[in-house]
């Protein structure tokens, strides 16, 4: 006889998997978006890329809030 399925698993695998979603599509785009604009201002290198890294942390921070949740998911 087939295990059932364990929904709690399925729940924490998606809560990461749509939480890191925005997160990725978000840095690409801040990456792309800071590539350019270095591009065309190289002069603006320090204030560009202090403005990029803080903002990738932000979006990593997200990432990591999906993966608190998926662990509490799993372990509650």
């Amino acid at each position: 006889m087939p295990e059932p399925i364990d929904l709690t698993k399925i729940a924490a695998g998606l809560a990461i998997g749509l939480g890191s979603l925005g997160p990725a599509l978000g840095i690409g785009l801040l990456a792309g978006r800071a590539m350019e604009a270095l591009g065309r201002n190289p002069e603006a290198r320090g204030p560009i890329q202090q403005n990029m890294i803080l903002a990738l942390a932000f979006a990593e921070a997200i990432a990591i809030y999906a993966l608190v949740v998926a662990v509490i998911i799993l372990f509650v």
